[in-house]
């Protein structure tokens, strides 16, 4: 797995599902967490919205703008699936990628759909999950959706433990920064975990 080859994908953490989303802000505080870490190691991040003029914009607690370029575009759509034919667009205008990770909500929806879509697509992405960002309203739903991710092939994982498969060396010129970045984080990722994972233990 390398940082130039990975894309991230953003999907729907806008602030009308705030009240709705089982854990919202642990997903954010995830989410930001990943997005430090783009930052640091040059990863992409595409973010959809589902239906912007009714449902409104990405919450702005997630925090997009520190990403300059890296925030390569946000797109809306009406599909549960976030390859769109804008996302298809930007996949074809970076065919060296070829792993993708996925946050956002809600994990038996959109997640799910965008991931299986994923696994099948002509290009045979290695997709990723990041399991403590990602959430329902219902939280019962995620552990089984994960599980049917997991069955078709995707790689469920955890913000921290893709952070190190990226950085891979302690030796790596963005460590210190990475470190920091994990270090400052560090509570938020225990909560994170905690409230996200802790229900689905017997499950995953």
């Amino acid at each position: 797995m390398e940082p130039s080859t990975t894309l991230f994908l953003l999907c729907d953490l806008q602030a009308r599902f705030r009240p709705a989303i089982f854990g919202f802000e642990h997903v954010v505080a995830s989410t930001n967490k990943m997005l430090k870490i783009c930052k640091i190691l040059g990863c992409e991040v595409v973010v959809t919205t589902q239906k912007a003029q009714v449902l409104g914009a990405t919450d702005p607690a997630v925090d997009l703008k520190s990403l300059g370029a890296l925030h390569v575009a946000t797109c809306d759509k009406t599909l549960f699936s976030m390859l769109t034919s804008d996302v298809e667009d930007i996949l074809i205008a970076r065919p060296t990628v070829s792993s993708i990770v996925l946050m956002g909500i809600e994990s038996h929806i959109c997640i799910l759909q965008t991931a299986l879509a994923l696994i099948s697509h002509r290009n045979n992405y290695t997709t990723y999950v990041l399991a403590d960002a990602v959430s329902s309203c219902n939280p019962a739903e995620t552990p089984i959706a994960l599980a049917q991710m997991r069955a078709a092939g995707v790689i469920v994982t955890t913000t921290e433990s893709l952070a190190y498969q990226l950085v891979r060396d302690a030796g790596a010129p963005e460590f210190k920064a990475f470190s920091s970045a994990v270090r400052e984080e560090k509570d938020a990722t225990a909560k994170a975990v905690e409230a996200l994972l802790g229900p689905q233990r017997s499950s995953l």
